[in-house]
Order: C-alpha cells, then structure tokens, then sequence
C-alpha cells in the first residue's frame, strides 16, 4: 500500500487543519493519499451550531413522525449472538425521542436517529437551511455533489460497530463529541471478517426484543471484534493492526477517507451531520480488492 501507516508520520493523532483547505490543495494532500484530518473552521459559519437547542429542535421537527433505530443494548448493525443484528426502526415523533434522550420519559432500550440514505433532506428537511446541502471545496476537488446527507443524534450507549464505507466522509459535529477509532484500509490483513445469517430487532408483547431473522436475505459479511475490548485469543492478527484514536468537538469536522475503518461512540444527546461523497474506484480501490482477496 502506499499509503502505510508510517506515511501518517508515525504520528498516533489525527492531524489537525486549522481551515478548510482549497480544494486542489485538499485533493492533493488528503483525498488522493488517503489520510484522515481534523478541519477546524470550516462550519463555524453554519447557524446550526448555535441555534440546534433542544427547545429548537422541539419546535421545528417537533410532532414529525421520524425513524429511530431502537435496540436493547446500543448495539445496532453488529454482530451479536452469532447474528448480524440490525435494529427495530421505529417510527415516533420527534419530540417523543428528544424526551428520551433528555430523560424526561425513561426507557430500558437505546434509541438513536441514525438512519442514513439522505435522512437530513428526506426526514428533516426544515434543518438543511441551518446548515448546507454540500461541502463546496469538497464538492469541486472531487467534481460531484454528496449522494447523502445525514443527521445524527443519540444516547452516549449508542455504538457504531467497526465497519468500513465506500465514501468519502465529511463528519461534522454540531454539539457534544464523537469518539472515532479509526484503522487504514492496510490494516485489513489483522482485522477478522465472518459471513453472518442477517437479523432483525423485534419487539415483542411484553416489550422484551427477540432477535428475528432475515430468512430470504443473503449472508453478511461483518467484523465480530470490539476495538476496544478486542479478544485477542480468539483474533490473534488483531495485536498487529494500529489504531488510531482521536475526538471531534463540536464546531469540528472530520474527513474519514473511503475504505477507513471505523468505531464510534459519542456524548450523550451528541448532534452530528455528515456528507457522504461516492469514492472514486481507482487503482488504490483495486489495491484494496486485492489485499481483501488475499486476506481471505
């Protein structure tokens, strides 16, 4: 690969820009190497930042009826009990949800607004205006516009399971902080992928869940490691691989290169967009194909 770990500096920190780049300069420094980075200054100007209260959001999105992943543990698209769990995706007015992330209503289960294809534009469309539908340098250094856009905001027992996109990822905190643990795409030869029967949460009368599986549906692949605990008995290869840990704050945005994996935890009621850009199926996609192959 040419893009190794060692070409990040042997640094064990995300870098941080202090603006955002042009895009000729952006494209050259991280798309094209592949290199995660920390963009300060490059939302401040969003009204988001300073009007996304709860009181707000209350009063905007309100009564809407949106989609909320639900899930006994906080773990959602993750392998549990020998299954790729998915979660229930509920449907709920807004407001019933911030009353639960504020704790005015508790609830045994972990509830997140993490919906993606688009679900800014399609679910809260009312919010885009305090924000932007793209990144502008982004969208000229890689010459299109995002195919999503997505808003996010959750419990701090909502974890996203290691995983990998074939995005472009421009991850933007508006309040709290997100936790990322990050490994390059070089790092696939170390982290362990098992074929699992597809599942869903489903609850049932007693408001118990019961783990329901997708009959029709082809197996997925999927990692059964946790990062932060990872059994290193049983995953061996794992010892080798490097993370790479950093938080983004609110006011902060983080560029995740396409085929990064990924971890993420965040603070409690944490709200965050994101702008996901289809990644260009080059040589170094062909690279990855390859080392993938060769791992299995």
């Amino acid at each position: 690969f040419s893009f190794a770990w060692t070409e990040l500096g042997l640094s064990e920190s995300v870098p941080y820009l202090d603006r955002p780049p042009s895009p000729l300069e952006f494209y050259r420094e991280w798309v094209s190497p592949n290199k995660p980075c920390i963009i300060q200054n490059a939302i401040s100007h969003w009204p988001a930042l300073k009007k996304w209260t709860s009181a707000y959001l209350r009063e905007v999105v309100g009564p809407k009826v949106v989609s909320v992943a639900v899930t006994p543990n906080g773990y959602a698209d993750a392998v549990f009990q020998d299954r790729f769990v998915m979660p229930e995706e509920r449907q709920m007015p807004f407001m019933d949800f911030l009353d639960i992330v504020e704790k005015k209503v508790i609830s045994p289960n972990v509830f997140y607004v993490q919906k993606q294809c688009s679900n800014l534009t399609e679910e809260f469309p009312e919010l885009v205006r305090d924000v932007q539908p793209d990144i502008p340098w982004m969208s000229e250094a890689l010459g299109k516009k995002p195919d999503a856009v997505n808003f996010w905001l959750g419990e701090s027992a909502a974890v996203t399971s290691l995983h990998k996109d074939h995005y472009e990822n421009l991850y933007c905190v508006i309040s709290g902080e997100k936790h990322f643990l990050l490994h390059p795409p070089s790092d696939r030869p170390f982290i362990p992928y098992e074929l699992y029967q597809p599942a869903t949460y489903q609850v049932s009368e007693d408001g118990s869940f019961e783990i329901v599986d997708e009959k029709s549906a082809d197996k997925v692949p999927w990692i059964p490691l946790d990062p932060l605990n990872p059994n290193l008995e049983q995953y061996p290869e794992y010892a080798q691989a490097k993370p790479l840990q950093c938080t983004v704050k609110a006011g902060e945005m983080l560029y995740l290169p396409s085929l990064w994996f990924h971890h993420v935890q965040q603070s409690h009621g944490c709200i965050a967009v994101n702008y996901w850009y289809d990644m260009e199926y080059d040589l170094k996609y062909s690279y990855y194909q390859l080392l993938d192959c060769l791992t299995k």
